[in-house]
């Protein structure tokens, strides 16, 4: 194996979960912002996409320590853990999946980070752990109570996450490295699959089930309340808080992740007919009040903008019209696939 030396022109950063949607965006994101990025992914081959932008890959099993010494031990400045089994990408239901990554993963990625010396280190966590505070546009802070939902797909998840956080917390004080856990609600995001998993079950995705019905011009129905609002999150900013992170003087602990402003249901899909509807035939929104609403919460960024000095880029328009583009070019087409690949014709 040959030896890798890294620059001492740029803070080197290791990215797990480098191949997965938050992760791969994130990596891209921090090399044109002249980090020196090695990307880290469960899969044998990235295709060479990364490559493609002057990014290192390795393939490493996080649960299998012998494999981290494929990466950089020296100079590593940060380490971003993304690596994980979520409840959208899990087929069926198997709760000792979610230990063994989040619990025992977690804690070989800390001692890699330990044994290379970071001096940051970011974690995602769930925002199931405050589900208990949605139902109303009160923000809810990011140091409210954790808690953690009883009785669906998202419970082993996320007791194992807040557990994980807790062993972050710990490395970080005997380690002496800053550490920040990011609470990502829905992080929207152009992905080649349209369909994800609720209760092991494949289904699409509400908003791409929209975009597709608004592209042929046929009535969407408008679940609930129209009134219902959320913040709408896009990955282009979550890069942007990820990098803060590293570069940023903020205080070690947890920060919530959004815009800090909501949309309505009615104005989510509307924009939606608006950017990729048939322009001849535009889309008609359907009330549907007699059906369950979506949920309504609002994350308190304020933070994310004093500690890290965060402020959004994208508006809710200005990231539909974004996520068009990305659909249309798909420059992940190397890693990720086609469409076609996911979509029985």
């Amino acid at each position: 194996m040959t030896a890798y030396k890294s620059s001492n022109q740029a803070k080197q950063i290791v990215i797990f979960g480098a191949t997965g949607k938050v992760g791969c965006y994130t990596a891209l994101y921090l090399k044109e912002k002249g980090y020196e990025v090695v990307a880290v992914g469960h899969r044998p081959s990235d295709n060479g996409f990364f490559s493609d932008y002057g990014i290192r890959y390795e393939s490493v099993d996080i649960m299998n320590m012998s494999e981290y010494a494929k990466l950089p031990h020296e100079n590593v400045y940060g380490v971003i853990h993304m690596a994980a089994i979520l409840p959208a990408t899990m087929e069926g239901y198997d709760p000792h999946e979610y230990v063994r990554s989040n619990l025992d993963g977690t804690l070989n990625v800390l001692d890699y980070a330990v044994k290379a010396g970071v001096q940051r280190f970011v974690f995602p966590k769930s925002w199931s752990d405050i589900l208990y505070l949605t139902g109303t546009l009160k923000p809810i802070p990011a140091d409210a109570e954790v808690r953690f939902p009883l009785d669906n797909d998202h419970t082993v998840y996320a007791i194992t996450k807040n557990a994980a956080c807790d062993i972050i917390h710990h490395y970080a004080v005997k380690y002496n490295f800053k550490f920040y856990i990011l609470r990502f609600p829905n992080i929207f995001c152009y992905h080649p699959k349209p369909t994800y998993f609720v209760d092991g079950v494949s289904r699409w995705t509400g908003q791409r089930a929209i975009i597709e019905q608004a592209k042929k011009g046929e009535d969407i129905e408008l679940w609930g309340s129209p009134d219902a609002a959320r913040d709408v999150f896009y990955v282009k900013d979550c890069t942007q808080i990820i990098e803060k992170c590293l570069s940023a003087n903020g205080e070690s602990g947890t920060y919530n992740v959004g815009t800090g402003w909501v949309v309505n249901r009615r104005d989510q899909i509307q924009g939606i007919i608006d950017v990729f509807g048939d322009k001849k035939h535009p889309s008609k929104i359907i009330i549907r009040s007699d059906m369950p609403d979506s949920p309504t919460y609002l994350l308190d960024i304020s933070k994310t903008k004093e500690q890290l000095g965060f402020e959004p880029q994208y508006d809710y328009m200005t990231y539909l019209r974004d996520l068009k583009h990305e659909m249309e070019v798909n420059r992940f087409e190397k890693l990720w696939g086609k469409e076609s690949d996911y979509i029985q014709s």
